[in-house]
């Protein structure tokens, strides 16, 4: 779940991995409780987006951010993150107390455990067509006013000339003169292709997405989670996938989906975010050294056996480039320091292989719209009310 046409991932302007002072290892360079290698981040838009739906049928935030342990004040960053696995917490709360999994989004609510009756239902599928067929049937039971439709012909775009599998979110209610917001579409579209990816044990390629939607504030995050190719303000929309999803073989059991289920929905909002892709492929590499330690690009794509052209020009197909990767990592790994360890912040921009503190404030910055002190002391002072009221 990946990108954005309009506007190109960024390159930075500057190298922000300034060689560090000494050339020792930093001691115990483990990423904080124990987190996965492809966990990652998710945008506070995202959480901002998800209150307000509790928030429109009366449900207060201090709750759900309690029980997700979000700091309320962490979401006043200009460019706030939380961990994934607060996110699916957050995501479970919401659906608790609106005994609907879709988050109130429609006038029929997704009842508390259809995600798992829909899991179920597509469990006993031969392939992935026919996994989306009865993906498909299932959402028409249990939602009134967004559809999803599937054409599973391998059909071939006629602007693009290229075969795809289309998914279609049809609104359907009368009333809905105007298109839903992003994060609607996007919540349907997580629980179909995290599903389905689940389902045949790999990510399908995102070819390109069509939302009625204007474009969001959060674009670049949206990236991650579609592709691209992405295109708003458009008459419909739809979501074109890799045509060869329809054969892939399910290969997942009921053992399987056992696991599956208690993770959801934190493993599907991150995992298929492209885990088999190089970006993904570079970001695993890079996690099992230090900071200071990591390579340039010429040597990452010999420890990947290809050329560097090679590399760069497939990093390009996936909206990314190498130095977007180790930026990314760098400002999760600092997120998750800053959040769950008492290092001071000259050791973390150590051990983050910044050579000066100054050099890592001002990357902090960049990445989150605050200095790592700031952030640091929102999430204590956040702490510290919460205690008092409890």
């Amino acid at each position: 779940m990946r990108h954005l046409v309009t506007t190109p991932t960024p390159k930075n302007s500057r190298d922000q991995r300034p060689r560090p002072a000494v050339t020792a290892v930093p001691t115990a360079f483990r990423t904080p409780r124990g987190q996965g290698n492809e966990r990652g981040t998710i945008a506070g838009d995202f959480v901002e987006e998800a209150l307000r739906c509790a928030e429109r049928r009366g449900v207060s935030r201090a709750a759900l951010l309690e029980q997700a342990g979000i700091n309320p004040a962490t979401l006043a960053a200009p460019l706030a993150r939380v961990s994934a696995a607060q996110y699916g917490r957050l995501w479970s709360a919401i659906a608790d107390v609106l005994d609907d999994e879709f988050f109130g989004q429609d006038s029929h609510p997704m009842r508390r455990g259809s995600f798992a009756l829909l899991c179920h239902a597509a469990l006993g599928s031969r392939d992935g067509g026919q996994a989306l067929t009865r993906i498909a049937g299932f959402l028409r039971l249990v939602l009134d006013d967004l559809r999803c439709e599937i054409d599973t012909d391998t059909d071939t775009d006629t602007d693009t000339d290229t075969a795809r599998i289309r998914i279609r979110l049809v609104d359907t209610a009368t009333e809905t003169r105007s298109p839903r917001p992003m994060f609607a579409y996007a919540t349907a579209f997580i629980m179909i292709y995290g599903l389905l990816c689940w389902l045949v044990g790999r990510r399908i390629p995102v070819l390109a997405a069509y939302l009625r939607c204007p474009e969001p504030a959060a674009t670049a995050e949206y990236r991650l989670m579609f592709c691209d190719a992405m295109f708003f303000d458009q008459p419909a929309s739809y979501v074109d996938l890799a045509p060869d999803c329809v054969t892939l073989p399910v290969v997942q059991t009921a053992a399987t989906l056992k696991v599956f289920l208690r993770e959801a929905p934190a493993n599907f909002i991150v995992k298929y975010r492209n885990p088999d892709s190089l970006a993904a492929r570079i970001r695993r590499k890079l996690r099992q050294a230090p900071p200071i330690d990591w390579p340039d690009s010429e040597a990452i794509a010999a420890a990947l056996n290809m050329a560097e052209a090679t590399l760069r020009r497939r990093l390009k197909q996936e909206g990314a480039t190498y130095q977007s990767i180790r930026d990314a990592l760098r400002r999760d790994l600092a997120i998750a320091r800053l959040a769950d360890t008492t290092q001071t912040i000259a050791e973390i921009a150590h051990a983050l292989g910044f050579a000066e503190s100054s050099a890592f404030h001002r990357a902090f910055r960049k990445w989150t719209g605050v200095r790592p002190a700031a952030y640091r002391s929102m999430r204590a002072d956040a702490n510290a009310n919460i205690s008092a009221d409890a």
